[in-house]
C-alpha cells in the first residue's frame, strides 16, 4: 500500500496555490508524525473518560491555533467522556469533517505506545482507527492555512468520543454531530475505511440487532411431540432460525447472524455483554431458548423488508405448544448510495490523481462497518468517507500504519477541500 515517490512527482497540479498546499502538506510532516505518536500514547478507550478528554484537549489546541472556535460537549448525559466540535464560520459552502476521539483499547489492554517500525510503518492502539485521520483533518486544515485559503472557507469539525462504543440514548450521543452537519453541503469522513488507499467508501450498511426468546411446554422426553406435550423450545427455535435462512440468506448486501444460542429447562442471559448459561437434561423437554444477533442492511427499505420477513417467520406455523417473541433494537444506521456520494467520490478521485497519488474507486459496502458519519446520512447530500490513514489490522493488537499515505492522503484532503470551498 505505499504511495510510490514517482507517482507523487507525476502530479497533476497546475495552479500555483494547490502547489503551494502540497508543499505546506510536505513541510508539515514531520510534525504531523509528531502530533500522531503523541495522541496515540495517550490511552483514549471509549469508558477511558479522561483518557478521551485528553486527546480531545491535545486536538482542541490545534484547532485553536487555527482560528477554530471550539467547544467540548460533555456525554454525562448520555454516559460517555463527549465530543470536541470546532467550528470556523466562512464563505461558500458548508463542510463537515468528521473524526473520532475513542479506540476499542482501554488502560487494561497490554497494547498501549506508538511503535515505529522501518521508515515507512508504525503500530500503535487507533493508529488508524482513527488518530491517523484525526491528525489528517488537521494537517489538511494546517495546508490550507498556511496557503492563505483556510481563512475564507466554511469548515466544522466533529470528533466524537463514544464511534466505538455509542453512549445511551443514542440519539442524544450522536446529537452534535447531526447539529454540526446542519445546512452542510458536503461530509468527509476520515476513517481508515478498507485500509488500501485505491478505495473510498460512499455508502456503509447500517447494524441493528435482534433478540428471539421461545418457550414451550417442559416436560419428560419420552412424551416429546405428542399434541399436548409439543415440540419444545429448542425446537421451535431452530424452526425459526433455519427459516430466517431460507428467507433472506444471498439478498444483496443483506446479512443476519445469530451469535449467541442458548436452550433449556433453565438459563440465566447477560444480554449485555452478550454471554449467557443454561442447562437441561437429555429426559427434560427445553421449556426455553434464546437467539442474539444482528442485522445489516444497507438501506431503511432493505431493513424494513428484513424484519417484516422475519417477523413472518416467527409466526408462520409455529410447533405445537410453543411461543416465541421477536425484537429489534436500532444501532447504526446504514449509508445508503446516493447520487451526491458518488459525484464527491468523482471529485475526491480527480484531487488524488492530480497530487499524483493514484485512482480512487468505491469500496463494495459489504466491506465498509458501521461509523458515524451514517447518522447524518440524507441530512448531507454529499459524503464520503474511509480517507484517512491507511493501514491493517485495526481493532486489533496488530493495528498497523502505512506512514507513506500520511502525506498523500493529506494531499488528496486539502485540495479537495479547496475545490469543495469554491465550488469549482
Amino acid at each position: 500500500m505505499l504511495v510510490c515517490a514517482a507517482l507523487i512527482a507525476a502530479a497533476q497540479i497546475s495552479s500555483s496555490t494547490e502547489r503551494s498546499i502540497v508543499t505546506a502538506v510536505d513541510a508539515n510532516n514531520a510534525a504531523a508524525l509528531a502530533l500522531l505518536e503523541k495522541v496515540v500514547n495517550i490511552n483514549s478507550g471509549t469508558h477511558n473518560f479522561a483518557g478521551v478528554r485528553a486527546v480531545g484537549d491535545v486536538f482542541r489546541k490545534e484547532f485553536d491555533d487555527l482560528g477554530f472556535k471550539t467547544t467540548w460537549v460533555d456525554g454525562a448525559a448520555f454516559k460517555r467522556a463527549g465530543h470536541l466540535v470546532a467550528d470556523h464560520p466562512g464563505k461558500g459552502a458548508r463542510i463537515l469533517l468528521i473524526g473520532h476521539l475513542d479506540t476499542v483499547f482501554e488502560p487494561d489492554s497490554p497494547f498501549q505506545k506508538f511503535q515505529r517500525l522501518d521508515g515507512n510503518t508504525a503500530r500503535g492502539p487507533g493508529i488508524i482507527d482513527m488518530k491517523g485521520g484525526d491528525v489528517i483533518i488537521v494537517s489538511a486544515l494546517k495546508a490550507l492555512k498556511k496557503a492563505g485559503l483556510l481563512d475564507q472557507m466554511n469548515v466544522v469539525v466533529v470528533m466524537t468520543g463514544d464511534e466505538e462504543d455509542a453512549g445511551d440514548p443514542q440519539t442524544l450521543a450522536r446529537q452534535a454531530l447531526v447539529d454540526a452537519a446542519k445546512g452542510a453541503e458536503y461530509a468527509l469522513g476520515f476513517e481508515d475505511g478498507p485500509g488500501d488507499p485505491k478505495f473510498a467508501v460512499i455508502a456503509r450498511r447500517g447494524t441493528s440487532s435482534w433478540r428471539l426468546e421461545v418457550t414451550g411446554k417442559t416436560g419428560h422426553s419420552s412424551q416429546i411431540f405428542r399434541s399436548d406435550m409439543g415440540y419444545g423450545a429448542n425446537y421451535e427455535l431452530a424452526r425459526i432460525l433455519d427459516g430466517f435462512r431460507r428467507r433472506l440468506a444471498g439478498e444483496a448486501h443483506l446479512t443476519f447472524n445469530p451469535s449467541l444460542v442458548l436452550g433449556g429447562t433453565s438459563m440465566d442471559v447477560d444480554e449485555g455483554l452478550a454471554k449467557g448459561s443454561a442447562s437441561g437434561k437429555t429426559n427434560v423437554i427445553a421449556a426455553r431458548a434464546v437467539a442474539l444477533g444482528d442485522l445489516r442492511t444497507l438501506s431503511k427499505e432493505q431493513l424494513q423488508h428484513a424484519r417484516d420477513t422475519m417477523k413472518a417467520v416467527v409466526a408462520e406455523a409455529p410447533l405445537g405448544q410453543t411461543h416465541a417473541t421477536l425484537t429489534f433494537e436500532d444501532g447504526y444506521p446504514s449509508l445508503s448510495p446516493a447520487p451526491g456520494n458518488e459525484a464527491l467520490l468523482v471529485a475526491y478521485d480527480k484531487a488524488s490523481q492530480d497530487v499524483g497519488a493514484g485512482r480512487v474507486t468505491a469500496v463494495s459496502p459489504d466491506r465498509a462497518g458501521a461509523a458515524d458519519v451514517s447518522f447524518i446520512s440524507g441530512q448531507v447530500k454529499s459524503v464520503i468517507d474511509g480517507i484517512g490513514l491507511m493501514g491493517t489490522d485495526d481493532h486489533s493488537p496488530s493495528e498497523t500504519a502505512d506512514l507513506a499515505t500520511l502525506p498523500s492522503q493529506t494531499k488528496r484532503a486539502a485540495v479537495l477541500l479547496n475545490r469543495l470551498a469554491s465550488r469549482r
